[in-house]
C-alpha cells in the first residue's frame, strides 16, 4: 500500500449533522477535501465513512496519518 498524500497539516472543522453520513478522503487526493470525491479509484485506499453521532462541529484528519480516522488526532504536528 501506497502512502497517502498530505492534504494539510491541519484538521479541517467541519459542521456535521446528527444521524448524517460523511465520506472522508483516505488517499489525500481528493479534490473536495476533507471529502471523497472518488480520486482514489486504482488505488489501495478507500474513503471511511463517519456518522455524525450529534450536530455541530467535527475535526477531520487533513495530514491522513491519524489513528483515529477519519478524525484529527494531532498526527500532524508530528510531520
Amino acid at each position: 500500500m501506497s502512502d497517502p498524500v498530505v492534504a494539510q497539516t491541519a484538521p479541517y472543522a467541519v459542521d456535521v449533522e446528527e444521524g448524517k453520513n460523511y465520506f472522508w478522503c483516505a488517499c489525500g487526493k481528493s479534490n473536495t477535501q476533507p471529502f471523497c470525491d472518488g480520486s482514489h479509484k486504482g488505488t489501495d485506499f478507500a474513503p471511511v465513512k463517519y456518522t455524525a453521532e450529534k450536530d455541530g462541529k467535527a475535526f477531520f484528519c487533513g495530514c491522513k496519518m491519524s489513528g483515529k480516522a477519519p478524525l484529527c488526532d494531532g498526527s500532524h504536528s508530528r510531520i
